[in-house]
């Protein structure tokens, strides 16, 4: 899902597109600024043990998924996100953001959306060989970028033999709406379905993230599609059958001394800088990974249910910031992302983890986290 700042990086005169506008911290700056005070803050600077060290929690690379000699090939050697989604056929799809061809962040072929697929779709044997479109990686649905436009993922699933993608559209930190698109074909081909003003509930349902539940229903989690901005958490539902109809969706929120479906939607956990999220239904219970951005980190809730209390369940912290050439473990050097990997689980849980801080530097990498505690009961 985001890449906020990332395609204004691009042009060296510190402009948008054809915006006019002049260029805010780029996203490589703030997230080294973040590195910092987090790294500061965590000792690891000056040499100490990190943060994770007093935790239980583990974690280690698996794998580059991304990168000039593994997607190249398909004209995608720089991209990112690659949010993991099993397909009806048994593949795994990484929905991709920003992806450009040529030398670096910022070459020619600027595309996204696009579809990077693993046959085999077991979190220990992923490799992507094939994609969307062949020997190219195609947009999977029409943008052309004008004036610095982009389709960013916030979140690809699958129910039943039909796959959904969110996606959310205008200037990064400018959104200007969010559209929903299905596929019938394994990802494929995609079709338009509904789209949501930017502004609605306050911007808080820009960046969407959908747990599928076995009651029927799809779980759904929002907040603001911008690092810079502190916001609160929403959770709604929709039946698995009207994802696609924006009046189907029911909020859940506190009002009259009671929390209940149908009331105005309230935050669901203390508000703060989000960036990417992350919801699944798994073991039994419910994950949310988030990209946390003060002190910067990726972190991991596990609880029962999708309206437990996230005010007072445990955030573990998963992945932690470091320099580049210090990574080791589960400190890697601007991170973000953090997309849980279908097929894993609580006790051994796969994610996926991008990286960019310089023009060849940018990519979608495979973590194995352990240690994490499961929901209280």
């Amino acid at each position: 899902m985001h890449e906020p700042h990332r395609f204004r990086s691009v042009r060296p005169d510190g402009r948008t597109g054809g915006s006019g506008r002049p260029n805010p911290p780029s996203r490589r700056s703030l997230l080294r600024s973040a590195a910092a005070g987090g790294l500061a803050a965590a000792g690891i600077l000056a040499g100490a043990p990190g943060a994770a060290a007093t935790s239980r929690v583990t974690g280690s690379k698996v794998r580059d998924l991304s990168g000039p000699a593994l997607t190249g090939r398909f004209a995608a050697p720089w991209t990112d996100l690659g949010i993991p989604v099993r397909c009806p056929d048994g593949s795994m799809l990484f929905v991709c953001g920003d992806t450009f061809d040529g030398g670096g962040v910022g070459g020619p072929d600027w595309r996204s959306p696009v579809g990077l697929r693993s046959a085999n779709a077991s979190p220990g044997s992923l490799v992507v060989d094939g994609a969307v479109g062949g020997s190219r990686a195609v947009g999977l649905v029409p943008e052309g970028h004008t004036g610095g436009t982009t389709a960013i993922p916030s979140d690809v699933f699958t129910v039943g033999p039909t796959m959904y993608m969110h996606l959310m559209r205008g200037v990064i930190y400018e959104t200007h709406h969010t559209d929903f698109w299905r596929s019938d074909d394994n990802g494929e081909t995609w079709q338009y379905l509904c789209q949501w003003p930017g502004g609605l509930h306050g911007g808080r349902f820009q960046q969407k993230t959908y747990a599928v539940a076995d009651d029927g229903y799809l779980y759904v989690l929002s907040t603001a599609f911008d690092r810079d901005v502190t916001s609160g958490l929403l959770l709604h539902r929709v039946r698995q059958d009207a994802p696609g109809d924006p009046a189907a969706y029911e909020p859940w929120g506190y009002a009259g001394g009671a929390w209940a479906w149908g009331n105005p939607p309230t935050t669901v956990t203390s508000p703060r800088r989000w960036g990417e999220i992350c919801f699944r239904a798994m073991g039994g219970g419910y994950a949310l990974t988030w990209l946390n951005m003060s002190p910067l980190d990726i972190r991991a809730q596990i609880f029962a249910t999708p309206t437990s209390n996230l005010f007072t369940t445990a955030e573990q912290t998963m992945i932690v910031p470091t320099v580049p050439g210090r990574e080791t473990g589960n400190a890697v050097a601007s991170p973000y992302g953090g997309f849980i990997i279908p097929g894993s689980g609580v006790d051994d849980l796969h994610i996926a983890v991008s990286q960019w801080y310089d023009a060849q530097n940018y990519r979608v990498m495979q973590y194995r986290v352990n240690g994490l505690e499961g929901p209280a009961h």
